[in-house]
């Protein structure tokens, strides 16, 4: 059997099954987008085999490109680590990353993955801390990498994003309505909890604190349950909660700097995480 799947095809593969999406595939593989129906249709053609099921402007895998996807991930895998392993097979080390837990669910998994494809033989060290907690460790230098939610009296580090936040709240319960409003927000010591107590100050809005939580899931439980509602960061907010609105009387919250800062340690692992999360940022690789 003489056939050949360039890796490319495979990446490009790859990009549209995790996306969903041709145009945002293009942008991850930097092509254009006709450039990756190309290759797609000849990647089928070389195969004899629909891969992907075309329902209008839907995409989405067929029973096929379910199973071929998992042999793509794997032939990438072997071939970036091989690539890694022998053009720095030297860079090894351990890297400490922290990250507050409401961010885990969006950036973590896919900063993890594309770092072991890079650099195969770092071992990472991982610590969910709120973001007050985090610089207070990075200054200590027991973290050496650290993606947290950004305010004034922090170390300036590399902004990667603005994330919105937006109002959250029960879709079958009514507590936005009530009057005081019950809140549920992180610690004293958030950003986002003062940008909210402001807003609702300056709104003249009645409210009380309901629940307070250090922790993403604590926090949300209680809007699950119908008992108060928050402000999240969008890629934060959790499937089964709905976002309030302006003309509910949840006007628009300031947006929150994400920054990287990495501690006053010098090691090459360390500085190749780094600028290989920055460039996974700058590149959209990492878009929540």
């Amino acid at each position: 059997m003489n056939i050949n799947i360039p890796t490319d095809v495979l990446r490009t593969f790859v990009a549209i099954a995790d996306t969903d999406s041709f145009t945002q595939a293009a942008d991850q593989v930097f092509r254009t987008q006709s450039a990756v129906s190309q290759q797609v249709n000849k990647l089928e053609q070389t195969i004899g085999k629909e891969l992907f099921v075309r329902d209008g402007r839907s995409i989405f895998l067929s029973p096929d490109g379910n199973e071929f996807v998992g042999y793509a991930r794997r032939i990438l895998k072997l071939h970036d680590e091989a690539v890694s392993v022998f053009t720095e097979p030297y860079l090894e080390g351990l890297v400490r990353f922290g990250i507050p837990d409401d961010y885990v669910e969006a950036y973590l998994p896919r900063i993890l993955s594309s770092s072991a494809e890079a650099f195969p033989r770092i071992q990472f060290e991982i610590e969910c801390q709120s973001s007050e907690e985090l610089v207070a460790e990075l200054k200590k230098c027991n973290l050496d990498i650290i993606l947290i939610t950004n305010r004034p009296g922090f170390p300036k580090g590399d902004v990667v994003s603005r994330q919105e936040v937006v109002w959250v709240t029960s879709p079958t319960h009514f507590v936005h309505e009530e009057d005081p409003l019950p809140v549920a927000l992180f610690e004293a010591t958030c950003s986002v909890r003062q940008a909210v107590l402001e807003k609702l100050d300056k709104m003249g809005r009645n409210y009380r604190m309901a629940y307070s939580s250090p922790n993403h899931a604590g926090l949300t439980a209680a809007v699950k349950a119908g008992l108060a509602v928050t402000a999240l960061a969008r890629c934060a907010v959790p499937a089964g909660l709905r976002e309030l609105t302006p003309e509910e009387g949840f006007p628009a919250l300031p947006a929150s700097p994400l920054s990287l800062l990495r501690c006053e340690n010098r090691s090459q692992a360390i500085d190749r995480v780094t600028s290989h999360i920055l460039d996974g940022f700058n590149n959209g690789l990492f878009a929540a």
